[in-house]
């Protein structure tokens, strides 16, 4: 809700003085809360490390709540916390139900619901249903169980191919390089079966037509929803099922050369979906006893809009990302189709988008719109986000994209712990670039992530980063900090905005323009010169500068009116 001013604010930008000053809006039901929410995606180990070991932990996202309740975030999304060896940091879980030490206690984790609970924010958890990791029991039970015994039914063991058994069971490759297949070696010390992998070794996939996995994850989930999750993003929510069969590829190559779930035969099997139902049933179950909504939001990530619609049908997830407009190049043509399919396509189920830009798997938009410097990319990583706020439905932000962090792509190979360089020593593709340690304050290395005396980030942080600390940007009223937080509160009290529908007006090329609810019109100019205005006067809201009548280039402007359509 839009809110009084907090101790320390700047003054409010033209236009938005009445709203900033205006006393909080009425509290809106909790059921559908998720509907147009926008959560705040946080990276725990790149996010406020606590105890100075140079990696974030829980207690220090507890620390920085406030920061996140000022900017006008609804809720939070944690990436895995859980026990891991940290092969690919956290997404290979060895323990479902306990906390890292890495990132604290259980304690801690119970800490944090109750902080955000007083501040009002939902709390949503990151589940890793698809594989576990290497160490986890239920592995080493398997690497010590005999071919077809119990212990290896949740994983996909198959015996190999040749005279020998020498060639892994089929040619599918692994989505971070290399075969999806290794082989073990059996108690006698002899080479025997392979086990499957789409990501890498030490995170073997799950096989989910083993009823012991999903009877597992549902313990798992009630684990965490009696302790207080709001939901759950789940990743790699089109994986799970792999066709019966495990036969070859038409192209084996495809998830490797693409690093996306693309090989038909490993993704996207119709099983799936009665996984969904069962956890939406559950989430029903809580929502039942206390009228709290939770949460199922998928990575689904499917050819197209309208494969993507089936898995939030009405008794399936609620949500999923909508990848489409986070690969979109920054053209009018290609935003049109992408946002027009999505409203189409999944609106019609009943759900609404869920749109995002940033990821800790993607290049940050300041790098990757920038044209031929940061400063342009900068200044359109701007006009996208304030275009995305003004999409009907909910959104995702990424940490650091509201200071306008940009990539850090000058990583030293030494440097380098993504285990798709491990695997494949190419850095196409490598996602320690958008996960550096935030910076906070200060004008030197670890700009307020870690306390006096830690050790040294476990990613290092580049010198420019002192432009883009939260204690600058906050200072500065021309931030992209500001721009997202006037952003936000509009969404709380512009009935216009949120959830609802999408009007496009006629424009030239290169502009895009769309009307929310007839009384508030969003603008945005790909071009890259100056643009006419869909409207007179002076915008409510801009990513930029933007004098009455003129659209600049890489600028996305809002204008409302009271009472009156566009």
């Amino acid at each position: 809700m839009l809110r009084s001013p907090l101790p320390g604010d700047p003054p409010p930008p033209p236009g938005l003085g009445l709203l900033i000053t205006a006393p909080d809006a009425p509290a809106t039901p909790d059921h559908g809360w998720w509907r147009d929410a926008v959560i705040y995606q946080v990276y725990v180990r790149s996010f406020q490390d606590s105890d100075g070991d140079g990696i974030g932990d829980l207690a220090g996202v507890r620390t920085r709540l406030p920061y996140l309740k000022r900017l006008g975030v609804d809720g939070v999304w944690l990436n895995p916390f859980y026990v891991s060896p940290q092969h690919d940091h956290g997404y290979d879980v060895a323990d479902y139900c306990a906390v890292d030490p890495l990132y604290g206690t259980l304690d801690d984790f119970d800490d944090l619901v109750e902080d955000c609970r007083l501040l009002g924010l939902k709390l949503i958890l990151d589940i890793v249903p698809n594989h576990c990791s290497s160490e986890h029991p239920w592995f080493r039970a398997a690497l010590a169980g005999a071919p077809g015994s119990p212990e290896r039914a949740p994983f996909h063991f198959a015996d190999g191919r040749g005279e020998h058994g020498e060639l892994p069971p089929n040619n599918w490759r692994a989505m971070f390089g290399g075969p999806a297949w290794s082989r073990v070696r059996e108690s006698d010390g002899s080479w025997g079966q392979w086990y499957l992998h789409l990501f890498t070794p030490e995170q073997p996939d799950l096989n989910w037509r083993d009823p012991a996995v999903a009877a597992e994850f549902e313990r798992v989930l009630r684990f965490w929803l009696d302790r207080g999750a709001d939901g759950f993003r789940i990743d790699v929510a089109a994986g799970l099922y792999k066709h019966p069969e495990l036969p070859d590829s038409p192209d084996p190559e495809a998830d490797e050369r693409t690093r996306d779930s693309v090989n038909p035969l490993a993704w996207n099997q119709p099983e799936v979906h009665d996984v969904w139902r069962h956890w939406r049933a559950i989430c029903e179950e809580y929502t039942a006893r206390d009228g709290r909504d939770r949460l199922l939001v998928g990575e689904a990530s499917v050819p197209t809009p309208a494969e993507q619609a089936a898995y939030v049908r009405p008794d399936e997830l609620h949500q999923a990302f909508f990848f489409h407009l986070l690969h979109a190049p920054w053209d009018a043509a290609h935003f049109h189709r992408v946002i027009d399919e999505a409203v189409q396509d999944i609106a019609a189920t009943g759900s609404t988008v869920t749109w995002v830009l940033n990821n800790h798997d993607q290049v940050r938009t300041t790098t990757r719109f920038a044209a031929a410097d940061e400063l342009s990319g900068g200044v359109r990583a701007r006009a996208a986000a304030l275009l995305m706020l003004a999409l009907p439905g909910a959104a995702y932000l990424y940490q650091g994209e509201e200071l306008g962090l940009p990539e850090v792509d000058d990583l030293p190979d030494h440097l380098i712990t993504d285990p798709i360089f491990q695997r494949t020593g190419s850095r196409v593709g490598i996602r320690d670039g958008c996960r550096i340690p935030l910076p906070w304050s200060g004008l030197e290395s670890p700009f307020g992530f870690s306390p006096a005396g830690a050790k040294e980030p476990w990613l290092p942080q580049p010198a420019h980063f002192a432009a883009h600390t939260a204690e600058r940007v906050l200072a500065d009223t021309g931030s992209a900090w500001h721009l997202y937080r006037d952003a936000l509160h509009l969404r709380r009290v512009l009935p216009q905005l949120g959830e609802g529908t999408l009007r496009w007006l006629d424009t030239p090329p290169g502009v895009l323009a769309f009307v929310r609810g007839e009384g508030l019109l969003c603008a945005v100019n790909f071009g890259d010169g100056p643009a006419l205005a869909p409207v007179d006067g002076e915008p409510l809201l801009a990513s930029g500068p933007c004098p009455p009548g003129i659209l600049p280039a890489g600028t996305t402007a809002w204008w409302a009116r009271d009472g009156r359509s566009f």
